[in-house]
């Protein structure tokens, strides 16, 4: 069945559990963090998912759909960043939720990842060939997605 929305995506599920998640870790850092790394990472990990929604929406037109992967990928990147400076610089202290919260989000950009080679490789035929639509398509690279 073709994902009806982006809710139905693995890939938004993950980003958002790891969005609502960073949030809450944020509320427990030092003062000083929460205006600082800690609305830097707020931002990050929502971008992650929010850019997962806007492909979606756009998942019509190749280009616009991996390129709103593509910043969500980026996103990702980013905040596996500011959790390194918050870890680092003992802002947060607690290792356990420092590797936890890792590697959510690298398993989130090995997602990705192969989300784009997927919708790349998906889109690479013609239609009316064959092929099925990119709804159908979402639907199969979601379901290959979970065996990472």
């Amino acid at each position: 069945m073709p994902a009806q929305s982006y809710k139905d995506l693995e890939i938004y599920k993950k980003g958002h559990k790891l969005a609502i998640e960073i949030h809450r870790m944020t509320l427990e850092l030092p003062k000083f963090e929460m205006y600082e790394e800690g609305r830097q990472i707020r931002k990050s990990s929502k971008s992650t998912k929010s850019n997962i929604v806007e492909g979606f929406g756009r998942r019509r037109y190749k280009a616009e759909f991996i390129r709103f992967l593509t910043y969500s990928l980026a996103s990702c990147d980013e905040t596996v960043d500011h959790l390194n400076t918050l870890y680092e610089t003992k802002s947060l202290t607690d290792r356990g939720a420092y590797v936890y919260f890792r590697e959510g989000c690298d398993h989130l950009g090995r997602m990705l990842n192969k989300f784009i080679r997927s919708v790349e490789a998906g889109h690479n035929e013609a239609p009316g060939r064959g092929t099925s639509s990119i709804e159908d398509q979402a639907s199969k690279i979601a379901s290959c997605i979970n065996e990472d």
